[in-house]
């Protein structure tokens, strides 16, 4: 990064850098993604994401995520009767939570020198990464990710957290894009999102903020760009009921020198630990 994008991601809490991956490499994982979920049987085990009842939606096959690659539907997917409303492949929320360690064309594209030098840049010095997801914003059913904090989900003490979020198709007002609320880092963490001691999850609030929705703007990017998001900042991305999906992979990296407290609702195995680029 130059230093006036550093000075903006510091004073903004993200920074956009257009066409930082191209577009070969966004379609080679888009094809990956759609042939895991080819491949995925649902037949043992549903599981729907939701923002709005996270905590009643922790089921064990979310909290087992964290080493795995997991397959979540989106909320609107179902019929009554519990059916599909259309196509598997076309009413996946996401996937998670170790795609960036499990897939080889997922960890190909996450392990370049090019994210590497960007998250050194951001301070980190002994990067590991903890989490990838791919999120495909389904057409017509895609569901709203409230408005949250990255640390409230992964945090770490001192917190040192750097969110990627890869747009692999142009992400628009339309059909899904981020919103943020540019300087709102600065309001410190707001609630942390860990594991129960009687089982499932909770949150636990920090401070009682509340903040200024009003100031949201759309980050609005084409494809091949990178957000990158500190992990204080409040940003949301909403309903996608349009006839166009918004694919993106998100990565979140920690670093080695921080505390990962094993209270995190994602947790992994000794099997797989985590490991940097």
């Amino acid at each position: 990064m130059t230093g006036s994008e550093l000075d903006q991601y510091q004073h903004d809490g993200f920074l956009m850098l257009e066409n930082f991956v191209t577009s070969q490499a966004c379609d080679a994982l888009r094809a990956r993604a759609e042939q895991l979920v080819r491949d995925f049987d649902p037949s043992g085990v549903i599981s729907i994401f939701s923002t709005h009842e996270q905590t009643r939606t922790s089921d064990d096959y979310f909290l087992d995520s964290g080493d795995k690659v997991s397959f979540f539907f989106e909320e609107h997917a179902f019929n009554p009767d519990g059916t599909l409303k259309q196509n598997k492949d076309q009413s996946i929320n996401k996937i998670g939570h170790a795609l960036h360690d499990l897939d080889p064309v997922f960890y190909s594209f996450s392990r370049t020198r090019q994210i590497e030098q960007l998250v050194l840049e951001l301070g980190l010095t002994a990067p590991l990464l903890l989490q990838s997801m791919y999120i495909f914003k389904q057409p017509r059913i895609g569901g709203e990710v409230t408005c949250h904090q990255d640390a409230t989900f992964l945090y770490t003490e001192p917190l040192r957290v750097v969110g990627l979020w890869f747009a692999l198709e142009d992400a628009t007002v339309e059909n899904g894009c981020l919103w943020a609320i540019a300087g709102g880092h600065k309001f410190g963490l707001r609630s942390r999102f860990v594991r129960a001691e009687a089982g499932g999850t909770r949150f636990e609030t920090i401070a009682d903020v509340n903040w200024p929705e009003h100031n949201l703007q759309p980050l609005e990017v084409g494809k091949g760009t990178v957000i990158v998001l500190h992990p204080l900042l409040p940003h949301l991305s909403r309903e996608n009921r349009s006839d166009k999906s918004r694919h993106a992979y998100t990565l979140h990296v920690i670093d080695a020198s921080t505390r990962y407290p094993k209270e995190n609702w994602l947790q992994r195995s000794a099997k797989l630990p985590l490991k940097g680029f």
